[in-house]
C-alpha cells in the first residue's frame, strides 16, 4: 500500500488520539476527489484500530438516485453530491460503532464504484470489537451552505446549460443544510485537505480512476470524466474558498505533498 506523507498521518493520529464526546472520536477527512484522504484514513485506521468510513460507500443505489432525479432534478442521477448519499444507513452505522463491545462485529457499507452500486450485505466488511475512533473521509464533509446570492451564478457549463434554473444546486444547498448538517455536527473534529485550486482535482481523479480500471484511460473516458467532475466543482471551490466548518486544514500541493503546518480554526 502507498503510504501516506508521515506529517499527513501525525496530524491524523493525533485527532484521532482525543476524547470524542460520545465515544471513541468521532474524525472527518475531508479533500477534493483524488487528494488521498481515503488512502490516509486507511492508514491511519490500521496503524490504532480505528474503524474506516467512506462517504463514497453510502451512495445511493441506481434505482435510489433514479427516484431521487425524478423528485428533484434528472443531475441527482450522477452519484456524488449532498442527496446522493444514504445518510440514515451511515448515522446508524455510526451508532453501532460507537455502542460496540470487545466482542462485536459491526458490518460497514461498501460500494462498488465500476458497477455504480452498493455492494450485498453480505459482502459487506465488518469491524470486529470496539473501534479506539471512527474516521470518515468524504469529499464534502464540513462543507457550509451557500448562500442565495452565490447559488445565482453558475459556475461551469454543466450548470449553466442543465440547471439553468438553478433547481439542483438549490437542492443539494437543502440537503446540506439539513441531514448532512446533522452528520457533521456529530463529528469531534474534521481534518480537511486543501488542494492548490481546483484545475488539479480533474487530473488527481483521472489518476484515480486509471487506477480503478488497471489501465490508461481512452479519450471517451477522458470526456466522461471532465463533464463528471463538473458535478463537484461548485462545493469544491466553495470549500476551499473558506466555506467548511471549523477544524484543521492542510495545505497540499499539485502533488499532494502538504505544505506548511497544519492550521487549526475553531
Amino acid at each position: 500500500m502507498i503510504r501516506p506523507y508521515p506529517e499527513l498521518e501525525k496530524a491524523l493520529t493525533r485527532l484521532a488520539l482525543f476524547p470524542g464526546k460520545n465515544g471513541p472520536p468521532l474524525i472527518g477527512v475531508s479533500g477534493a476527489q483524488g487528494s488521498g484522504k481515503t488512502t490516509l484514513v486507511r492508514a491511519v485506521a490500521k496503524a490504532i484500530g480505528a474503524a474506516h468510513l467512506s462517504l463514497d460507500d453510502v451512495y445511493l443505489s441506481p434505482h435510489a438516485r433514479q427516484t431521487l432525479a425524478q423528485r428533484h432534478h434528472n443531475l441527482f442521477y450522477t452519484r456524488g453530491v449532498p442527496g446522493t448519499h444514504d445518510i440514515d444507513m451511515l448515522l446508524s452505522v455510526l451508532d453501532a460503532l460507537s455502542a460496540a463491545s470487545e466482542t462485536s462485529r459491526t458490518p460497514l457499507p461498501a460500494f462498488d464504484k465500476l458497477a455504480d452500486d452498493r455492494l450485498p450485505e453480505t459482502d459487506w466488511p465488518a469491524f470486529e470489537g470496539r473501534p479506539t475512533a471512527i474516521l470518515i473521509d468524504g469529499w464534502c464533509l464540513g462543507a457550509t451552505p451557500q448562500t442565495p446570492e452565490m447559488l445565482e451564478v453558475p459556475v461551469n457549463a454543466l450548470e449553466r446549460d442543465e440547471d439553468s434554473d438553478g433547481d439542483w444546486r438549490g437542492a443539494i444547498n437543502r440537503f446540506l443544510s439539513g441531514p448532512y448538517a446533522t452528520l457533521f455536527n456529530r463529528f469531534d473534529n474534521i481534518l480537511h485537505l486543501l488542494a492548490p485550486d481546483f484545475g488539479v482535482v480533474e487530473t488527481w481523479r483521472g489518476h484515480q480512476q486509471a487506477q480503478l480500471l488497471g489501465r490508461a484511460m481512452t479519450d471517451g473516458e477522458k470526456t466522461a470524466l471532465h463533464r463528471f467532475i463538473q458535478h463537484y466543482e461548485r462545493l469544491t471551490r466553495h470549500m476551499l474558498a473558506g466555506g467548511r466548518l471549523p477544524g484543521v486544514s492542510i495545505q497540499l500541493d499539485a502533488t499532494r505533498r502538504p505544505v506548511g503546518a497544519p492550521m487549526e480554526s475553531r
